[in-house]
């Protein structure tokens, strides 16, 4: 299958295009690179993923060097008249739209970042798919659409006319518009409302990331609402599962629906809306309390009023996602597409386990080099995909550099790179460093990976 990934640079986008990809289907991805975020993220991301930044310019494909059958191209889906050529160019089968302007807060300082990409650039989308015979087009909403509904857990049954951002509102446009072109021209959409995701590569304006860097540096963190939020956090690895099944299963009408007593969540058109998240929420003092554990320090908190445009809670109830046929089982287990990865307390018992991976100190590590709470590696490319970020983005501060983090960062750093999991590199380390010797005299370290040698028996 041909398909069309918007925002591969993007944390989720990333993961689902290096999915898609190894599982060989034909992937073209496009994001615009844009600088919500560092943009060092979003080009580790591609780099991982075999896409050379040397060669990334606008409108221009570069095929990447690890899946010959990906190829990307630096677009923004507000310019129209690229993205139809594109569409006329390359036929696709299928469109998974998850280029947005993210962020709820930055919604209220820069409201019209989100129209041009949220709303203008999603109309370009749908009159591509409607010019250009594309049938199947998922597209990510958000949690956020539930607004001031007090309901939980939030169900795809439920109304949502009430956001609280423009974020949101942007998101529920989405869900409107989608359905509007379901109806009249027989595109099958589906929407997909993601729950706080999380996992390597993410982003790092995420509360996971943000308070645990604080804590490293020594800082306190805001703490809204005075501690009394919760969060349905949802790992990485199951948000692309349940893409990906939507990818293969495009939405069908609902038979049962009536005019008279509508379903938010299907139509009598080809359209739906699932909710993607972890039904487990965790409380924000909870979830702060792990990473405390986790690094093994108390972190200083500002209690504050709860913000404009924020919500107190999510809770998904992943009933529709879990019941709809074509997502029922993953292959012989009956629990279907129900997320498998909690944050507390599976990933709590994960990193305190000693038999979790190689050794407890290798985890740690981890959870210092991401600033957040990684789930701990399950194989060796896992292993190099979470060294690589930490390495090559900025995330973790280079070998040498005197920053807050101080010489336990660069220790971690160094074994890092060390690790025999961490090796080959798919970009050149810088090899050695001087450093003055006891006795005065500049001498030569290696802090690169060191040759090649068989993997020890304790990686998986």
């Amino acid at each position: 299958m041909k398909i069309l990934v918007t925002g591969t640079a993007g944390f989720i986008g990333f993961h689902l295009a290096e999915r898609l990809a190894a599982r060989g289907d034909e992937v073209v991805g496009i994001d615009s690179i844009n600088d919500y975020y560092d943009q060092r993220v979003k080009y580790g991301r591609l780099a991982f993923s075999g896409i050379d930044r040397e060669q990334i310019d606008n409108n221009r494909v570069v095929r990447s060097s690890k899946y010959p059958n990906y190829r990307f191209i630096k677009l923004e889906l507000e310019d129209a008249a690229s993205v139809d050529a594109l569409f006329r160019t390359e036929k696709f089968d299928a469109v998974c739209n998850l280029a947005a302007q993210a962020g709820v807060r930055y919604s209220l300082t820069n409201p019209g970042a989100y129209v041009s990409s949220n709303i203008v650039g999603f109309m370009n989308l749908l009159e591509a798919c409607r010019h250009n015979g594309v049938g199947n087009l998922c597209y990510a909403s958000s949690s956020s659409v539930y607004g001031l509904n007090e309901r939980q857990p939030f169900s795809v049954h439920h109304n949502v006319d009430h956001p609280v951002s423009l974020y949101a509102a942007s998101k529920k446009s989405n869900e409107l518009m989608a359905h509007t072109y379901s109806h009249l021209y027989g595109i099958s959409t589906t929407g997909l409302r993601f729950f706080t995701v999380y996992g390597p590569w993410g982003r790092p304006d995420m509360a996971l990331f943000l308070f645990t860097k604080a804590a490293l540096e020594g800082r306190p963190i805001d703490v809204y609402n005075y501690g009394n939020m919760q969060r349905d956090f949802t790992y990485i690895d199951d948000i692309v599962e349940g893409v990906v099944r939507v990818i293969d299963h495009p939405a069908t009408p609902n038979p049962a629906w009536s005019g008279a007593s509508p379903d938010p969540g299907s139509s009598s058109a080809p359209y739906r809306v699932y909710n993607i998240g972890n039904n487990q929420p965790v409380l924000l003092m909870e979830f702060i309390t792990a990473i405390e554990k986790a690094l093994g320090k108390s972190i200083e908190k500002n209690l504050l009023p709860i913000q404009p445009g924020d919500v107190p809670s999510t809770y998904a109830d992943v009933t529709g996602l879990v019941e709809g046929s074509r997502l029922q089982a993953r292959d012989a287990d009956p629990g279907g597409s129900r997320p498998v990865h909690s944050l507390v307390p599976g990933i709590l018992h994960r990193l305190n386990s000693r038999n979790a991976y190689p050794s407890y100190a290798i985890i740690r590590l981890y959870l210092l080099l991401t600033r957040g709470i990684p789930r701990p590696p399950q194989n060796p490319e896992e292993f190099r995909s979470h060294a690589f970020q930490a390495v090559h983005t900025g995330i973790v501060p280079p070998a040498g550099q005197n920053l807050a983090a101080g010489r336990k960062a660069r220790r971690f750093y160094e074994r890092l790179l060390r690790h025999p999991a961490c090796r080959p590199c798919p970009l050149p380390c810088r090899r050695t460093q001087s450093r003055t010797g006891t006795g005065g005299r500049a001498e030569q370290r290696r802090i690169g990976p060191p040759p090649q040698r068989p993997e020890p028996s304790g990686l998986p």
